[in-house]
């Protein structure tokens, strides 16, 4: 079988999968954030964290339970970095101050960026009760935010936008957890370890010696790609063969990655109360995954490192396709994992990957982050639809004023000013700029990257950037926390702000937001922020490394 029928083969077994579990995980997800009923294993935690699960907050409170809430966890994984050392399961392990607080900030912000290497820089007992709760944590954070949006969208004039603590809890409880448990008994039978046995030392056909480190892989797996994390339990993260040893364990972890953002917009139908709302927001993800697919693919199919495509870099056991599909699909989610080299794809590959998370990774983005970032893309497009034909711009019934629109202009400009301020602080300083082992097109290709990464909570690298070091680790620390937690407190903010409103009646006058022509407005609006944004750093970097 030829690479090209095997890699459409299993693009269209991917796409058959995530659609057959759509609507009864959009559903199912649905009625855990309106169920009236509390699990006892629920009222536990309620009772323990003194929360009464039958109220509700407003915007400000529930923001900041949040932002309490993440600042409590950022402190506890640093001081687990800190003292890994004086703790059981160490096995060597150490990290520097300054990556401890690049790592306790990446994994609470869901971008787990690793500036260390996983199987040497973090201990057993760090990656099990300090990262890997952090993976389910962080994603149950952004399920939060997501659905505090839509109920505001859909509230009338209470001004209330949910309960954190709930929301949280049930994230975590009802569908992270049930859905990681599965997901760890498939990557255990297709061969991902688990288990805590001691190091094994071979003898290699060089003659030198080689320490293969194992440790409780399948479970930290599970969540790493489920949640949208992408935090490697080893330095090679998902091309390691433990952690992703055969190719259906690559197509599976692919899957994991893309199966709760692609099942999001089912969830927003039915809180709404319009399926066509969820198909419209579902075509518009949709769209730009494929499109950058077909980009990826294409430009690495045609490089000309190899007869068979540009395979430095990349796993001979998955070959091009496999490997621009997960690049493609990491980097459009928020997740960060890599089973490949991103610094070798070609110009226009390694570029695609780059605007995937430009766009704000909204095809289909992370766990809640992307929904609530497409529906901030839907309520630029009313509004500037409303300008142009002279209507009222209104989502859902509710008006979209000065307020909203200020509210949504911040969301829309945090990320990149982020990424341009931080590229250009990196180029201007001499130890970040020694970090950088390219020159030219790609040294800037490989700068930008990962301040993109940082600030968007991706957390893959580009490579070829020698980050760990004081300068480059708080910088991307600090964009990491501004670019979850200012857009963020934006969101919940224009969620109160609709929550405060009188639902409106449609009228002759209501632009429909559920039409094809709506999504197809909605991606203009996304590629026109991109590119008037990022087109001129992008024409120096990959671009201009296309067409040297």
């Amino acid at each position: 079988m030829s690479e090209w029928v095997s890699g459409v083969l299993t693009i269209a077994c991917l796409v058959a999968v995530l659609a057959a579990v759509h609507v009864p995980l959009g559903d199912y997800m649905a009625k855990v954030f309106t169920s009236e009923k509390d699990l006892a294993i629920e009222r536990v935690f309620y009772r323990a964290a003194g929360v009464d699960p039958k109220s509700q907050q407003r915007w400000t409170r529930y923001a900041v339970s949040l932002l309490t809430f993440s600042g409590i966890g950022i402190v506890v994984l640093w001081l687990l970095c800190v003292f890994q050392g004086r703790l059981p399961l160490d096995r060597g392990a150490a990290m520097d101050w300054h990556t401890s607080i690049n790592t306790a900030v990446s994994f609470v912000t869901n971008t787990n960026w690793q500036s260390y290497s996983g199987e040497s820089g973090a201990s057993a007992l760090l990656q099990t009760t300090g990262l890997a709760v952090q993976n389910f944590l962080s994603a149950a954070v952004g399920l939060a935010v997501a659905v505090a949006l839509v109920r505001g969208l859909v509230a009338r004039k209470t001004g209330l936008v949910g309960n954190f603590w709930v929301d949280v809890v049930r994230a975590t409880i009802r569908i992270l957890l049930p859905l990681s448990v599965i997901a760890a008994i498939v990557l255990l039978a297709g061969g991902v370890v688990q288990d805590l046995s001691a190091p094994m030392v071979i003898d290699t056909i060089t003659g030198s010696h080689q320490t293969i480190e194992s440790g409780l892989v399948a479970s930290q797996e599970a969540i790493k790609e489920l949640g949208t994390n992408g935090g490697g339990y080893f330095n090679a993260n998902s091309a390691h063969p433990f952690e992703n040893p055969n190719g259906f364990t690559n197509l599976f972890e692919i899957f994991l990655l893309l199966v709760i953002p692609f099942s999001l917009p089912r969830t927003y139908g039915r809180l709404v109360g319009d399926k066509r709302q969820g198909y419209a927001v579902l075509g518009f993800m949709a769209f730009l995954w494929t499109t950058m697919l077909i980009v990826i693919t294409w430009a690495e199919q045609a490089a000309s490192h190899a007869a068979t495509g540009a395979m430095e870099g990349k796993e001979v056991r998955f070959g091009v396709w496999a490997s621009a599909l997960f690049a493609n699909s990491t980097t459009s989610t928020s997740t960060g994992a890599v089973n490949s080299w991103h610094e070798s794809y070609s110009p226009i590959g390694g570029g695609g990957a780059l605007v995937n998370m430009l766009l704000g990774e909204i095809s289909p983005g992370g766990v809640g982050s992307g929904l609530y970032g497409a529906l901030i893309v839907a309520i630029l497009a009313v509004f500037i639809a409303g300008l142009m034909v002279g209507r009222t711009p209104e989502i859902h019934g509710k008006q979209v004023g000065r307020k909203e629109i200020t509210y949504s202009a911040l969301y829309s400009v945090t990320t990149p000013a982020l990424v341009l301020l931080g590229t250009a602080s990196a180029l201007m300083v001499r130890s970040a700029k020694g970090a950088i082992l390219a020159t030219g097109p790609h040294g800037l290709s490989e700068i930008l990257y990962a301040y993109a990464s940082a600030a968007n909570n991706n957390g893959s690298a580009f490579g070829g950037l020698s980050a760990d070091q004081p300068f480059l680790n708080l910088t991307l620390a600090v964009c990491m926390l501004l670019g979850r937690f200012l857009p963020t407190i934006a969101v919940l903010a224009l969620a109160g702000s609709f929550a405060a409103q009188h639902r409106r009646p449609t009228t002759d006058g209501t632009m429909p937001t559920h039409t094809p022509l709506f999504a197809g407005l909605m991606v203009g609006v996304a590629l026109l922020v991109t590119g008037l944004t990022f087109l001129p750093v992008l024409a120096l970097g990959p671009l201009a490394e296309a067409l040297r």
